[in-house]
């Protein structure tokens, strides 16, 4: 038994289950993202090129400003090169947790073997969003305060340094050393921090709590399966962040060489976007099947898969004494 669940509860496991799921429920889970991965994706992969070609095209203004020897700066530029950031974060926030909400409610109704419609996958998120928008916020204070107390805490060394006599001017050997040493230390904090709340957006969907009290149940509930979440980390996040390089870089490029409406741009467009947001809906499904996983490792998944399938059996007390008999109710 034991070597049974050590071959299930691991990376393999996880996505073969969350695979199972997805065909399951191929088309529910192809509306869901087309309608949410898909624009995510494809912004992703244009983004950079629309912003390079945005700015590029701000920057005629000053020089023709300064041409004429205006003696007013136009602020529009510095305006529109701020707005522009601005709305893509938020409208890649928007996507992001709309589809973290919907594909997570069907993953879990999914895992049980429910049956899985839109709607009410669409309604799940009128009681996730503003949890998940709380959990983010609380989520993104505390990065930002651990970055905070790290960035003040590398400055005092730094100080120590150079009171020490060692040379830290930008362009020595010291500075450049010390610098990736603050970067890898930030770096395997924010790492420790993504896998211990790896199952906070699942603990928000599913057990409705919100705040720092779902990232606080992930830490718990990944105790014993940490290796599994670094795992699922490092795959989905190099897998999607290397795709997602290439293609933007290769879009760039065509768009440079060949014009924005040759078939070629099309064509990469589509296959890149289409790859990063199977990628992103196994990434989501496969962070509900760990979460159940690490359920069932904390003897917490029993007595929820009873509750959901009591109303298939009859409990018989012959005898106040002994253990209640379980009978099957069959119907024929």
């Amino acid at each position: 038994m034991s070597t049974t669940n050590s071959q299930i509860l691991n990376l393999w496991g996880v996505l073969s289950e969350s695979k199972r799921i997805i065909n399951a429920h191929s088309r529910h889970f192809l509306a869901l993202s087309v309608i949410f991965l898909l624009p995510l994706s494809f912004s992703l992969i244009i983004y950079p090129t629309l912003q390079s070609t945005f700015l590029s095209s701000d920057s005629l203004i000053p020089q023709q400003s300064l041409f004429i020897s205006s003696p007013y700066a136009s602020p529009h530029p510095t305006t529109a090169q701020f707005l522009l950031p601005l709305v893509y974060t938020l409208f890649v926030l928007l996507l992001s947790l709309l589809a973290v909400a919907t594909i997570t409610y069907s993953t879990f109704h999914g895992f049980y073997g429910r049956p899985v419609k839109l709607m009410s996958s669409f309604k799940s998120t009128l009681y996730s969003f503003l949890p998940l928008v709380s959990s983010f916020l609380v989520s993104q204070f505390i990065v930002a305060l651990i970055i905070s107390l790290l960035g003040l805490f590398a400055a005092l060394i730094y100080k120590s340094l150079q009171l020490y006599g060692l040379d830290m001017d930008f362009d020595s050997k010291y500075f450049l050393g010390f610098s990736i040493l603050v970067a890898i230390m930030v770096g395997l904090v924010l790492v420790w921090l993504q896998v211990n709340w790896s199952l906070g957006s699942v603990v928000v969907v599913v057990e409705s709590k919100w705040g720092f009290e779902p990232l606080q149940r992930s830490y718990y509930l990944l105790s014993g399966m940490k290796r599994v979440a670094l795992s699922m980390l490092l795959f989905y996040g190099l897998a999607i962040g290397l795709l997602v390089w290439g293609c933007s870089t290769s879009v760039a490029n065509a768009g440079q060489a060949s014009g924005w409406w040759r078939w070629t741009f099309v064509l990469q467009t589509v296959v890149s976007s289409a790859f990063i947001t199977l990628l992103m809906l196994h990434n989501v499904a496969a962070n509900v099947v760990l979460y159940m996983y690490c359920k069932a490792l904390h003897g917490e998944l029993a007595f929820e898969i009873a509750e959901e399938f009591a109303c298939q059996y009859v409990s018989l007390p012959f005898d106040c004494q002994k253990v209640p008999h379980i009978v099957s109710v069959v119907e024929v």
